[in-house]
């Protein structure tokens, strides 16, 4: 008689996390305690701003004002749910797309048409705003986050990072790298999966054989959870459980929702999904299943809507005139590039200063 040698070591699960419905029906037993109505009012008047700033930005783009731009429409539960779980003190890592939580910790509007029009001093970020800036290169924002977080928790401070990254950047060396450094050391990362189905024209479903993406903190010796990304609710309850779990170590939250737009203003999504696609997901609209809420209970009408909305509009008309009378300096795309700057390097910078072309 043998031995058996084969046993079984270890078992996983990810457990998904939906409040609100499509029709904005409330989940009691999961609603966040801390939400007041007047709380949730004001995370639906950003979800608006960040969708009317998406409209304005687009406009620009067409129009020449504007360089190539990453809309996010669709995606406003996940961003203004998770923005409005951040404590002060904790820092914000984004990637390219995250403009409704740049709104929400109140980057100056015009900066941000000024870093869009393709201006890196746009781009700076101000003193106290505890976030580092917009990085295109996908993934690369991962180990950087890492280390914050493991900084932070040297320093024994009270604050967690929160990262994003979306499906396609979650097949980058440089996230699950990322992940492992802070299953390790136990840093307080909260990473928050965007999954809006695409990278660019690659789908969820070639992206990677994993039934979730958040399955993908099992790997890594980490807490994972997956939620519906266009339940604003469930994402803020997540994200504020993970921070408040930082101390403990890292999270990963999967935010399942949909990019309505193109990738960029350079990308046609016509060329690789269906109208019938989009039409399905539209249904699942993050801002008209909390309008639907609150028009429920009585908090808010198409009045207040329109109220609202000429109240935002005017605010970004006044950041694009003020961003439009930014004059560009060329000295910006050579400092603080090295700790010292190259003899060589200055030399370009003397010929792009004495140039016409930047009066």
């Amino acid at each position: 008689m043998g031995f058996l040698l084969i046993k079984r070591v270890f078992e996983g699960a990810i457990d998904y996390l939906q409040v609100m419905d499509e029709q904005g029906n409330i989940d009691q037993a999961n609603f966040p305690k801390d939400l007041p109505d007047q709380k949730i009012t004001d995370m639906y008047k950003y979800m608006l701003f960040a969708r009317a700033l998406d409209a304005k930005m687009l406009s620009l783009q067409r129009q020449g004002r504007a360089a190539t731009y990453a809309p996010l429409i669709g995606e406003e539960a996940t961003q203004i749910g998770s923005a409005f779980a951040f404590r002060n003190q904790d820092v914000f890592v984004p990637n390219f797309r995250q403009h409704g939580i740049f709104l929400v910790r109140n980057f100056p509007l015009d900066n941000f048409f000024v870093y869009w029009k393709g201006y890196e001093d746009g781009g700076k970020i101000p003193e106290n705003f505890n976030g580092t800036a917009v990085c295109v290169p996908v993934g690369s924002q991962m180990p950087h986050a890492a280390g914050i977080a493991f900084a932070l928790k040297h320093m024994n401070k009270d604050a967690a990072v929160i990262a994003y990254v979306g499906d396609g950047g979650t097949s980058e060396g440089d996230f699950y790298e990322a992940l492992n450094f802070a299953g390790v050391w136990k840093a307080p990362l909260v990473t928050v999966i965007e999954n809006n189905q695409w990278a660019i024209s690659v789908p969820r479903k070639d992206q990677t054989a994993a039934q979730t993406l958040a399955q993908k903190a099992i790997a890594a010796g980490i807490k994972g959870v997956q939620v519906d990304g266009n339940d604003l609710l469930a994402v803020y309850k997540a994200v504020s459980e993970a921070i408040a779990n930082s101390k403990n170590g890292p999270t990963l939250i999967e935010c399942v929702t949909y990019r309505m737009s193109m990738h960029t203003t350079a990308d046609d999504p016509t060329k690789y999904r269906t109208d019938e696609e989009v039409a399905e997901w539209q249904k699942r609209d993050p801002i008209a299943r909390v309008k639907a809420y609150l028009v429920k209970k009585n908090l808010w009408n198409d009045e207040l809507e329109k109220q609202i909305a000429d109240e935002q509009l005017k605010k970004i008309d006044e950041a694009v005139e003020k961003s439009e009378q930014f004059k560009p300096d060329p000295r910006s795309m050579y400092e603080n590039v090295y700790s010292f700057m190259p003899e060589e390097l200055k030399d370009e910078e003397d010929a792009a200063t004495a140039s016409n072309f930047w009066q």
